[in-house]
C-alpha cells in the first residue's frame, strides 16, 4: 500500500493511494501515526466509501510529526571519500526536527542566512513496531514502510562546528514523501536504486546495498541508545555526488527542482524557493 498524509480544504487526513485517487481512512480523527500504533485500524478501509482526487490535496510528509527523526551520516563509501573522511567503526548519527520537513511538491526553502542549501537523496525507514535493544536479525520486522527523503543541508551552518544539527534544522530544508510504501511491498530494500536529479540532471545514483552500515544494523544501534516507537523515522544516509563537493560547488537556487526517485517507492519532487525577508512591522 501507498499511505499518504495530506491536507484537504485545510483539514488533515490520511489514506491509501490507488492510481490517481486517495481512499480516505480518516479526516482528522486519527492519523497515520495512530494507524502504525494500532494496525487493526486498517479494517476501516473495508467500510470506507469516500475518495479524493490525489490532485486535490496537499501532501504532507507521510509522518507529519514523528517523535524522532534520526539521520545516518557518511554511510556510503563514495560520500565518505568525497567528504575527506574515513569510515568509522560505528554509524554517525544526528537528528532532524519535524519543522525542518516539507511534503511532496512543497517548496524546499533556501534560508535568508545562507546561499549554500544542498541536496541529499536518501531512503527513509519508518518504524512500525517499537522496541529497545532490537537485534539486527529481528530488525526488519520492526519496519512499517519506506519513503524517499531529501536531507537538505545548509552547508556553511553545518560546518560552523563539528556538530551537524545547525545545518540540518532550518525550517523547510528537508523533504519527505511522496508517501510511505508498506514493507510488505518491498521484500529486500537492498535491491532498490536511488537517484537524485537537479533540474533533470542526475546528481546521485546508487543502490541501497552500497550502504556501509545496513538498515538492520542501524536499527540495532539506534535502539541500543533509545527505544524506537511507531512512526519514528530513520534517514539512512546519502550516496556520493552531493553539490558541495563538486568542482565548482553546486547549491540549490530559487526556481530549481529537485527529485529523489527510488525504485518501487516513487519520486519525491520539490521546487526550491528562496526565503523572503519579512516586511518590517
Amino acid at each position: 500500500m501507498r499511505l499518504v498524509s495530506y491536507l484537504h480544504v485545510g483539514r488533515p487526513g490520511f489514506g491509501v493511494v490507488q492510481d490517481d485517487r486517495i481512499k480516505v481512512l480518516s479526516d482528522g480523527d486519527t492519523t497515520l501515526m495512530d494507524f502504525l500504533r494500532e494496525p487493526a485500524l486498517l479494517r476501516t478501509l473495508e467500510s470506507c466509501k469516500r475518495e479524493l482526487p490525489l490532485a486535490d490535496v496537499t501532501l504532507l510528509p507521510p509522518i507529519p510529526n514523528p517523535g524522532k527523526i534520526i539521520c545516518i551520516g557518511l554511510n556510503y563509501h563514495e560520500h565518505v571519500a568525497e567528504s575527506g573522511r574515513t569510515v568509522t567503526r560505528h554509524p554517525s548519527l544526528f537528528a532532524r526536527y519535524p519543522e525542518s520537513q516539507v511534503g511532496h511538491l512543497s517548496p524546499m526553502v533556501s534560508p535568508l542566512e545562507s546561499d549554500k542549501l544542498d541536496y541529499e537523496g536518501e531512503l527513509a525507514v519508518i518504524i512500525g513496531k517499537g522496541g529497545r535493544r532490537i537485534k539486527a536479525e529481528q530488525a526488519m520486522a520492526h519496519i512499517a514502510g519506506y519513503a524517499c527523503y531529501n536531507d537538505g543541508s545548509v552547508r556553511d551552518w553545518q560546518h560552523h562546528t563539528s556538530q551537524f544539527l545547525a545545518g540540518k534544522s532550518f525550517v523547510g530544508t528537508g523533504a519527505f514523501g511522496p508517501w510511505m510504501v508498506t514493507a510488505d511491498e518491498i521484500e529486500d530494500p537492498r535491491l532498490l536504486r536511488l537517484q537524485t536529479r537537479l533540474n533533470g540532471q542526475i546528481m546521485q545514483d546508487a543502490t541501497i546495498d552500497m550502504m556501509i552500515t545496513p538498515i538492520p544494523e542501524q536499527i540495532a544501534y539506534i535502539s541500543s541508545i533509545m527505544p524506537l516507537a511507531p512512526g519514528d523515522v530513520i534517514v539512512t544516509g546519502t550516496p556520493g555526488g552531493v553539490g558541495t563537493k563538486r568542482n565548482p560547488p553546486i547549491y540549490l537556487r530559487d526556481g530549481d527542482v529537485v527529485e529523489v526517485e527510488i525504485d518501487r517507492i516513487g519520486t519525491l519532487r520539490n521546487p526550491v524557493q528562496a526565503e523572503q525577508q519579512d516586511a518590517p512591522a
